[in-house]
């Protein structure tokens, strides 16, 4: 008596095939739910202010705040990282008051660890100097940092976002509102933070007063966690324009990309704001372009006319972190390479595309990794279907 093997086995195989792949699809649904593709996408939609080759832009000389050159300085934009200014110039009028001390100790809260975003990873476990966490602020764009700092000097975020505005108000900054300490794209039910290119200057007028301020925002690298995590300032114009110390730049895809920037040659320092850019690249041209011209425009100060620029401390190599998790878990200690990438969300990707930025960038990693997690499940199936083929066909031979 001859059997087939076909119409005995290919219904019972064809169901556990159905069953497998649809576990495998669930589970690469799963998976792709978890990417950081989906969390900006759990965020609350915002309307795109980027435009080409700006939303708006200023230029001033920055001891007189003479305006030398204007566009659109007064529209509403989105501050996005760049807004991490305020952080910085807050916490440096608290150490000024002696209500805070460089030196004293952070600890990491569950909610500074969980921010997404550009960060520096940092985990409950940790503590943290005030001082290394400006400079993670500062060069690494880290929204952690931003919350952990928060939350220590105010008690909440809440708080901290009230001491912003209260102090944006005091020097002038009219039209602006934040809402976050990181500038992220806001969460359902939040309000977008909201500045102008003219507020952002005299916010810049008042840092570029402060040494210490440009300490910071000038620092092109710098070690973190024992020299474990290296941090990469996302503002490239240091280093390469001559005199640049500063400040800030900041991204995400409705924000466009931004920078408050500013140089010093011969004694005169300019500030460039440009914000709201669809592409970094011209961003970045259009800002040295205004601060090339802001320096044909006023004559360097006779006396400071053959002074070279001061060496910027971003040369600096690399410093320890005096952190008291001396060795942190494996987890929370990213490769270098990952952080070379470049700014996530809340700050700026190394891609020049204006929608790299934890958006279809990452999406499309997300999926293509997703779909290689699928290809080893799948294969895994076929493998199991195979032993299992050949052991119905050893079945009925055994019958024959």
């Amino acid at each position: 008596m001859k059997v087939s093997f076909n119409n005995l086995a290919a219904k019972p195989l064809n169901r556990e095939c159905l069953t497998i792949m649809k576990r495998c699809l669930v589970s690469l649904l799963l998976f792709l739910l978890m990417t950081p593709s989906a969390w900006a996408a759990a965020r609350a939609p915002v309307q795109s202010l980027a435009q080409d080759p700006y939303a708006s832009a200023l230029l001033v000389e920055a001891d007189s705040g003479k305006v030398l050159f204007e566009a659109n300085g007064d529209a509403k934009v989105y501050p996005a990282s760049v807004l991490k200014l305020m952080v910085l110039y807050v916490i440096l009028e608290r150490i000024d008051q002696g209500a805070l001390r460089l030196d004293e100790m952070v600890q990491v809260t569950r909610e500074a660890a969980k921010t997404g975003g550009s960060q520096v990873y940092l985990d409950p476990r940790e503590q943290f100097p005030v001082e290394e966490l400006l400079y993670a602020l500062m060069v690494q764009s880290a929204n952690d940092a931003a919350v952990a700092l928060a939350t220590h000097v105010a008690g909440s975020k809440e708080g901290f976002v009230a001491l912003m505005n209260q102090r944006a108000q005091t020097i002038g900054m009219k039209n602006s509102t934040f809402h976050s300490v990181h500038g992220l794209p806001p969460s359902e039910g939040q309000q977008p933070d909201v500045t102008t290119a003219r507020d952002m200057v005299l916010l810049c007028r008042a840092l570029a007063k402060r040494p210490d301020a440009l300490q910071y925002t000038s620092t092109q690298s710098r070690g973190f966690r024992d020299n474990k995590f290296m941090m990469h300032n996302h503002n490239k114009l240091l280093g390469q324009v001559n005199g640049c110390d500063g400040f800030k730049t900041g991204y995400y895809q409705a924000a466009g990309f931004s920078i408050a920037a500013t140089a010093i040659r011969g004694g005169v320092r300019m500030i460039a704001v440009v914000m709201g850019s669809k592409d970094r690249k011209v961003r970045d041209a259009k800002t040295i372009e205004l601060l090339n011209k802001g320096f044909t425009m006023i004559p360097p100060k006779p006396e400071l006319a053959g002074a070279a620029p001061k060496p910027s401390p971003a040369q600096a190599s690399p410093t320890a972190n005096p952190a008291t998790f001396a060795t942190p878990p494996p987890s929370v200690v990213a490769p270098a390479a990952t952080v070379a990438s470049g700014e996530q969300q809340g700050g700026e990707p190394a891609s020049t595309s204006p929608s790299g930025d934890r958006g279809w960038g990452t999406f499309f990693i997300g999926l293509g990794v997703g779909f290689l997690l699928f290809l080893g499940l799948f294969a895994a199936a076929v493998v199991v279907m195979k032993r299992r083929t050949g052991n119905v066909r050893s079945k009925y031979r055994h019958r024959d």
